[in-house]
């Protein structure tokens, strides 16, 4: 199969979507790798590491996705990308399509069969190739709100751990599941005072497990939820419905009750924010202020640490690409359960059940699945 891995366009986005050494699998596999000259700069891989394991280098998008029959990326298609794409391809990347309608609609009309890495499972009913870039995000998370904290970023001036004699900073995760358990583990590390809130029972019992009872846990539900907001220095939303758009767990009136410099880490952006007041940003620009408190809401945060992401999902998806490109898209989805979860978009058409209904539009399954 010709397999294509164009130039990431997101806004300071460097991640890519195959590194050399996943390229070099899947030559030796049988397959022709076809890389967009210089896709691989922003994570440190020169044109020359692609060559040196077999893959072809081409000069421009245009030529990349006119050449391949499955694309490989990392962020959800631009409008520039979703018109390049035809019939004939399959896209596998991260699509959050639930809180995108121009994004769907590109798909829609392009005809590509498009597989999202963020709904794919695992024989535990887990979501492998979202947990790697999750827990990028979860550890993230608490090294850009030391920094947001900072009163030379407009924040509180407080110190995340504190010192002897002074109280550290009061950090409140919402959702225990990988990005807000990887949160808590190096919040914890920061000597932060922690406490996380969850709907599931079990889960808390693990964490409280897991952290010997260093991490709060708390049952989620508004007034608890509220009482801890109000107190908090920093506030991490990280809630996952796979698939789904996330739930608004704090209102734009819960702000005005909240200490001021106090700051936001909206880890749920790419689904839409678990913030009445989330918007996404950018690297360049990521921090806005409402009502005195700060929100940090970049919708690819990875990206600012290309390398280690880049990796780190490879680690996860090159297991996946390898079975698409040997058996096709089609018969990959129809003899693999867990990659036809992702499958989001075929023929035309939705094919995701809780995709189709958060963006309005009709969900149809594919004849041949």
């Amino acid at each position: 199969m010709r397999i294509g891995v164009p130039t990431e366009i997101k806004q300071q986005e460097f991640r890519v979507g195959l590194t050399p050494e996943s390229v070099g699998e899947l030559v030796r596999a049988g397959h022709e790798v076809l890389v967009q000259s210089e896709a691989g700069t922003g994570s440190g891989f020169s044109d020359a590491d692609y060559t040196d394991v077999g893959a072809r280098i081409l000069p421009d998008a245009d030529a990349v996705f006119e050449a391949a029959e499955l694309i490989v990326k990392v962020k959800e298609p631009q409008p520039e990308e979703t018109a390049r794409l035809k019939p004939q391809h399959t896209l596998f990347t991260y699509l959050h399509l639930a809180p995108d309608p121009v994004q769907a609609k590109g798909l829609i009309e392009s005809g590509c069969l498009a597989i999202a890495y963020e709904t794919v499972t695992d024989e535990e009913g887990r979501l492998p190739l979202l947990t790697p870039m999750s827990q990028v995000a979860g550890r993230m998370a608490m090294q850009v709100a030391a920094w947001a904290l900072m009163k030379t970023r407009r924040g509180r001036g407080i110190l995340l751990g504190g010192v002897p004699g002074v109280m550290p900073a009061k950090v409140v995760i919402i959702g225990g599941g990988v990005s807000g358990t990887n949160a808590a583990e190096i919040a914890i590390g920061m000597r932060a005072d922690v406490t996380v809130f969850d709907r599931n029972n079990a889960r808390l019992a693990e964490l409280d497990a897991q952290f010997d009872g260093v991490v709060k846990t708390m049952y989620s539900t508004r007034a608890s939820l509220d009482a801890a907001v109000r107190e908090a220095d920093l506030v991490i939303g990280a809630v996952l419905i796979p698939g789904a758009a996330a739930p608004k767990l704090v209102s734009k009136e819960q702000l005005k009750t909240m200490q001021r410099g106090a700051v936001l880490v909206d880890i749920a952006i790419d689904q839409g924010g678990c913030f009445e007041t989330s918007h996404p940003t950018t690297h360049e620009d990521p921090i806005y202020e409402i009502d005195g408190i700060l929100h940090y809401c970049v919708a690819n945060m990875p990206g600012a640490v290309p390398r280690t992401s880049t990796y780190a999902l490879n680690n996860a998806t090159l297991p996946y690409v390898l079975e698409i490109a040997n058996k096709g898209g089609r018969e990959a989805i129809r003899t693999n359960p867990h990659l036809a979860h992702g499958l989001t978009v075929a023929d035309g058409h939705i094919a995701h059940e809780q995709v189709a209904h958060d963006l309005g539009l009709p969900f149809k399954q594919p004849d041949w699945l």
